[in-house]
């Protein structure tokens, strides 16, 4: 509705996790490099955890989009699923020919994959989203497909991401085994307010691209300074909660008819969202 009228090609603050619009503020870098460094060497299981809209998935999707050529990888996004349909759903991911679909068979035929592909040179990466809401009895079978290794390495890399309950998941007494194989971890924290300020921007630049190359002493939209201060108030760092308070105070601006969004804006929108500084609902 207001790209137009400020120049952008496409919104700059949906909330869908676009690689395109990926910031690398230190703790996304960080996050980032726990993760690449966790599948590119094989360590087996890695966990990456955060609060609601921390940028998880985007990150996921972010490494997806960039990942080594010998990296190959299923993407799992909703793990409320029995046993079975989670192997089967990882065996799909991985474009494996369909077959016996009996546990023993689909076992039988992710491991015989996955030595094809370790001999080809490949490396097999498994990411599960939200994986705060798998069961015991899920965690303890994911734990026992990263057993799937040779004498030398790991065959399949496991990647958990989810938020902190996920910690306090893997802490259980029952699931100790499956903890003690965690070779890398990382937990993202929200942003700081200097950080926020860099990531309105970038993620302006990366809408109004062409904009500014025809317009260079001609910002798009300017979020002033107090305005920023009160986007950090609201969204507590939260990327997700910056980009709704965000885009509400473009279309503020669109309406007012100003390309400078001012405290007062921001004000407005967080009153319109029903939601006080900090709060996630």
């Amino acid at each position: 509705m207001y790209c137009r009228y400020y120049g952008f090609k496409e919104q700059p603050f949906n909330v869908t996790s676009d690689p395109a619009f990926f910031f690398l503020s230190k703790k996304h870098k960080e996050a980032l490099a726990h993760l690449v460094y966790g599948v590119s060497q094989r360590k087996g299981i890695i966990v990456l955890t955060g609060e609601i809209g921390t940028g998880k998935t985007t990150i996921c999707r972010f490494f997806l989009s960039r990942a080594a050529k010998n990296i190959k990888t299923a993407f799992i996004l909703n793990p409320a699923l029995s046993a079975d349909q989670l192997l089967e759903s990882i065996i799909k991911d991985f474009g494996i020919r369909a077959g016996d679909k009996t546990k023993l068979g689909m076992i039988g035929r992710l491991n015989k994959f996955l030595l094809r592909q370790s001999a080809s040179g490949n490396n097999l990466a498994l990411i599960i989203d939200e994986a705060q809401n798998l069961t015991p009895a899920l965690l303890e079978e994911i734990r026992l497909l990263s057993n799937l290794e040779t004498e030398k390495e790991k065959l399949l890399q496991v990647v958990l991401v989810g938020q902190p309950e996920l910690k306090d998941r893997l802490r259980m007494h029952g699931l100790r085994q499956l903890k003690q194989r965690v070779m890398v971890k990382y937990h993202i924290l929200p942003l700081d307010t200097d950080e926020i300020k860099d990531y309105i921007g970038y993620r302006l630049t990366v809408a109004s691209a062409g904009y500014r190359i025809k317009n260079p002493q001609k910002p798009a939209v300017d979020f002033e300074d107090q305005a920023i201060l009160e986007i950090s108030r609201f969204s507590s760092g939260t990327p997700r909660l910056i980009n709704m308070i965000c885009d509400r105070a473009l279309l503020a601006g669109f309406v007012a008819e100003t390309k400078h969004i001012g405290p007062e804006i921001i004000k407005r929108c967080a009153k319109e969202l029903a939601c006080s500084p900090g709060e996630t609902a």
